[in-house]
């Protein structure tokens, strides 16, 4: 891939050799940034796993740095008010199903009830393509919708290892101080560790990288993690 010039000038200011402290990595992330926007900066976690090996899971950042998200949920009558008073966006069942059907997608994340996934099931090839299916491993599919939302509120995000086996994850702006890009990083890292799976061997983690939108990736040491 070619490279503008403002990326080229930007990689200038790294050694691709090293592995930097996780506070130094995010400065040292920061003064790359060139974009007008105040850039994502993403964290890349490469996993020692197998094809049969999964990991998947939710974390709460320490640190937010999104708007408040939209929550779709799908439940039946009796469950409205509680999804409602919760603090859903969006709340239905029948209704929903047939409007998401026809393309509309005006929200972040789905929470459904267990009695309404045969049908919400249906929605796969719309939600599943986006990371927007409801999963009971993620805690978006239960009866409890008060303490769903709650967590979701708090800000609440799903990670997931794709076929590679590495894990991506917005964790911050550059527009964030360093310390809490650092702490939003470790925590993921934390959550991840915690789910290794049982029959995996060696090391499992192998790197973690960050950096921003438009940028170059820099090596960040979890030693300290």
């Amino acid at each position: 891939m070619k490279h503008g010039k403002k990326y080229r000038e930007a990689v200038k200011k790294y050694d691709p050799a090293v592995v930097y402290d996780a506070k130094g990595a995010f400065d040292l992330v920061k003064t790359m940034a060139f974009a007008k926007f105040d850039e994502t900066i993403d964290l890349s976690i490469k996993l020692h796993l197998k094809k049969s090996q999964s990991v998947r899971d939710t974390v709460v950042l320490p640190h937010q740095f999104k708007g408040e998200k939209r929550v779709l949920v799908f439940c039946k009558p009796e469950k409205e008010t509680e999804a409602k008073e919760a603090g859903a966006t969006y709340v239905g069942a029948d209704d929903l199903i047939e409007k998401v059907k026809g393309g509309w997608l005006d929200f972040d994340v789905t929470v459904a009830t267990p009695d309404m996934m045969k049908d919400v099931g249906k929605l796969g090839m719309v939600l599943g393509r986006r990371g927007l299916m409801p999963n009971p491993k993620t805690g978006t599919v239960t009866f409890d919708l008060k303490s769903a939302l709650a967590e979701l509120k708090k800000g609440r995000t799903e990670f997931r290892a794709d076929k590679t086996g590495v894990v991506h994850l917005a964790i911050g702006k550059v527009s964030m101080d360093s310390d809490k890009l650092a702490e939003n990083a470790r925590t993921v890292v934390s959550e991840i560790k915690r789910k290794k799976p049982a029959d995996a061997k060696g090391e499992f983690i192998l790197s973690v990288s960050a950096s921003t939108t438009m940028g170059p990736g820099v090596w960040v040491s979890i030693k300290e993690e």
